[in-house]
């Protein structure tokens, strides 16, 4: 299951960076992949849409010092979470 999230997160992030999904690495930053500021917001939206997850706020959130690991990694939290929450309400 993570492979599948990493290779989601992971084609979302060469698709807002207009590169080949194969130059993605866990320790890509939204910076080293020339993923502007307003682009790595772009990219949060865009991992919300395709998981249906919301990610936590963050005052103060430097999106484009964040890694691709991380990212997949918040995700994976996330997923957890969400369902965990869905399990308590039945």
């Amino acid at each position: 299951m993570s492979d599948s999230i990493q290779q989601r997160v992971f084609a979302l992030i060469a698709k807002q960076a207009k590169v080949d999904p194969k130059e993605v690495t866990p320790e890509s930053t939204m910076a080293s992949l020339d993923i502007p500021s307003l682009g790595a917001v772009e990219l949060i939206f865009d991992i919300e849409d395709e998981f249906d997850i919301h990610f936590p706020e963050s005052d103060g959130a430097d999106f484009s010092a964040e890694t691709a690991q991380s990212l997949v990694d918040t995700v994976q939290k996330v997923l957890a979470e969400k369902d965990a929450g869905s399990g308590a309400g039945a």
